[in-house]
């Protein structure tokens, strides 16, 4: 019967759709529960100074570079859902290796697993995501299948953060070394979850031969404009963590309390309404047009935290405005989040995307290396420099966006065939 499959249908996508949530929530906790030790565990764990275990992370992370396009491949040649699990299983097998570190050399062989593991699975997830989002048929649905997912991930990686500093206040030596197993564990955790719960999804064939593959990626010069300006948008992205603390403690004389509630702010926004808004805007707005709207916030985000200069010291004056800039903020990455994912997923040829989407998330890698540098040379001149550039940058990607949107895909229209075939058939029974 039609209401029957229908049903079953709905159930089927809800099942689809909690296995991979689940499994991108307790990868999220495994990373939450690291990030706040990140180089304190090295200091715990050997005699290494901090200058010298930051160049050896540096220089070991920048070694997984290469790997990104070799995922691609890989998963335009066996589905993105085995090679995910990989690379999750890579990264719980890196953290154990924490537990033996000692020394230089074996600090660098721990960090390169993990960041083999890390590039994989970033790398092949978003494929996976879209490929569960079409899946479902509705053109809507990749969006919040994007949107969910990041919300997720920030809880998670919240949740693991917040666990993580309650535990370090214990001041015991074996915290570090349960806080790197919980990772491990979560990591291999949501590997098994993508084996045994994540249902597999028909590939798509490949393209002809001299369609597929990094040389065509090389030839298609929209696609390579869409990486080119989501990696303006991925800086952008990255700027509020990394500028924030400093720019309130040192260019606005600032409580050094207020940076830790507003990046709270910021991530208490991104947890609960980014699936709501990326409904109401998607609804309204093309990706592109979206995107660009985002720039917009972006700048204005920038030329309100610049004049915040312009304001009396005061806590009282201070923080609310502050913080109403960080709600400008984190609605550009709320909508930017989920539309960069959904165009730059659906602008790949089919039979590539696996390659494509792993060339996008060059994009993050590349803004993840450029912004630290930017913002410190920027700072150290002037403390107004950083908003101004990323001000102007904000409004070329948005501007870049819009010049773009008729050289990519066109997107379907909001309603599913289904629907309209259902409504197609009430439609004829009524006449």
């Amino acid at each position: 019967m039609p209401g029957s499959t229908a049903a079953d249908s709905k159930r089927t996508a809800r099942r689809r759709h909690c296995a991979l949530l689940l499994a991108v929530a307790v990868d999220a906790l495994g990373m939450g529960l690291y990030l706040p030790l990140s180089l304190l565990y090295f200091l715990h764990a050997t005699d290494l100074d901090v200058a010298a275990i930051g160049v050896l992370v540096s220089v070991t992370t920048a070694l997984a570079l290469p790997f990104p396009l070799l995922t691609g491949r890989l998963v335009d040649r066996l589905g993105p859902r085995l090679v995910v699990a990989a690379g999750q299983a890579l990264q719980g097998a890196g953290f154990l290796c924490y537990l033996t570190v000692s020394g230089a050399a074996s600090l660098v062989g721990a960090v390169l697993v993990t960041s083999v593991g890390l590039r994989v699975y970033w790398s092949s997830i978003f494929t996976l995501i879209a490929d569960q989002a079409d899946a479902e048929g509705e053109a809507e649905a990749k969006d919040q299948w994007f949107a969910r997912t990041g919300m997720i991930r920030e809880a998670g990686g919240g949740g693991g953060a917040l666990l993580t500093g309650g535990l370090l206040a214990l001041d015991s030596a074996r915290v570090y070394d349960w806080l790197i197993l919980g990772s491990a564990v979560a990591y291999l955790a949501a590997a098994l979850v993508v084996v045994l719960a994540v249902p597999s999804v028909p590939q798509a064939p490949p393209p002809p031969e001299g369609r597929t593959g990094i040389r065509a990626l090389l030839r298609d010069r929209p696609y390579l404009g869409l990486i080119g300006t989501c990696t303006i948008f991925a800086l952008c992205s990255t700027f509020l963590v990394l500028s924030l603390p400093v720019y309130v403690v040192q260019g606005l004389d600032g409580p050094a309390w207020l940076p830790g509630p507003l990046l709270a702010l910021n991530t208490l926004l991104l947890a609960t309404c980014t699936a709501a808004l990326t409904r109401f805007v998607r609804r309204r707005l093309t990706r592109p047009r979206a995107l660009a709207c985002a720039g917009g916030l972006w700048a204005l985000w920038c030329a309100a935290t610049a004049s915040a200069v312009l304001l009396p010291a005061r806590t009282a004056v201070l923080v609310p405005f502050l913080a109403a800039t960080v709600v400008c903020y984190t609605a550009a990455e709320m909508i930017s989040g989920p539309a960069t994912n959904a165009l730059a997923a659906d602008a790949a040829p089919p039979g590539s995307r696996g390659t494509y989407l792993a060339a996008y998330q060059y994009s993050f890698a590349v803004a993840n290396i450029v912004a630290p540098s930017l913002f410190g040379l920027l700072f150290s001149q002037n403390r107004l420099l950083p908003w101004l550039a990323v001000g102007l940058l904000a409004v070329l990607g948005a501007l870049l966006m819009l010049r773009l949107e008729r050289h990519l895909p066109q997107e379907p229209p909001l309603r599913s065939a289904a629907t309209n075939a259902d409504q197609a058939g009430t439609d004829t029974a009524t006449t």
